[in-house]
């Protein structure tokens, strides 16, 4: 495949199994209190652990970090993610996966955002296919992601529209379950980084990686069922 690519994972953890054998380091950020604790992440969503065997299925050879920022109630706060992202960025990664978003703009996750990527670091976000702007999809230079139901794995759309740069596949590989999480917007933004950690891996270069995503997409423009002008 090429040199290993380094691969931050922002989420809800990934189980101890994956943790085992497919992640270097793993790190909890939980409340104000707990923000560098230090502890390593808990079993407590699928969400994560999915997004994780996405991202490796696609690029399997890559360096996996975790970051484990939500938690039982799937609520976390914006200084806990850019808590995440600097750890992150400290450890050299070149992508950056954020399957989620804020509906409102916070000072310390824009600020976080850009550090990261003033270090080179690839950020990816997911965006919902309809409605307001989240975050940190909107801020300059992250990739925005939704799901494309036209899009199989391997498949990347390029929309251009005022709402997402890009689809993917908004399903897991893996046959699904009544047990599994929803994907969508969230299970893109993993397909799409595991699709560009295999390019980074063969030589791409991360100025790059809008051009090659251009250049890869099976479909151009929106989903007409669901175009967002």
């Amino acid at each position: 495949m090429g040199r290993p690519v380094a691969i931050g994972l922002l989420d809800s953890g990934v189980n101890v199994d994956l943790v085992e054998s497919i992640v270097v380091a793993t790190k909890r950020f939980g409340d104000e209190s707990k923000l560098f604790s230090g502890l390593p992440a808990a079993q407590s969503s699928e969400h994560g652990s999915s997004l994780a065997r996405i991202i490796m299925d696609t690029a399997p050879e890559s360096r996996l970090y975790d970051a484990q920022v939500f938690f039982e109630s799937s609520i976390t706060s914006a200084a806990a993610i850019a808590a995440g992202l600097h750890w992150l960025t400290a450890k050299g990664v070149a992508l950056i996966n954020m399957s989620f978003g804020f509906r409102r703009d916070r000072r310390i996750l824009r600020d976080a955002c850009a550090y990261a990527q003033s270090a080179g670091c690839v950020l990816l976000a997911a965006t919902p296919a309809h409605g307001p702007a989240v975050y940190p999809a909107a801020y300059e230079g992250v990739l925005r992601i939704t799901g494309d139901a036209r899009c199989a794995v391997g498949e990347v759309s390029h929309l251009a529209t005022t709402q997402a740069d890009f689809g993917a596949c908004p399903q897991a590989p893996q046959e699904r379950t009544p047990d599994s999480p929803i994907g969508g917007a969230s299970f893109a933004v993993a397909h799409v980084t595991g699709m560009l950690a295999r390019y980074l891996a063969e030589g791409g270069d991360r100025q790059n990686v809008t051009a090659h995503l251009e250049d890869i997409a099976r479909y151009h423009g929106p989903e007409r069922r669901s175009a967002v002008d």
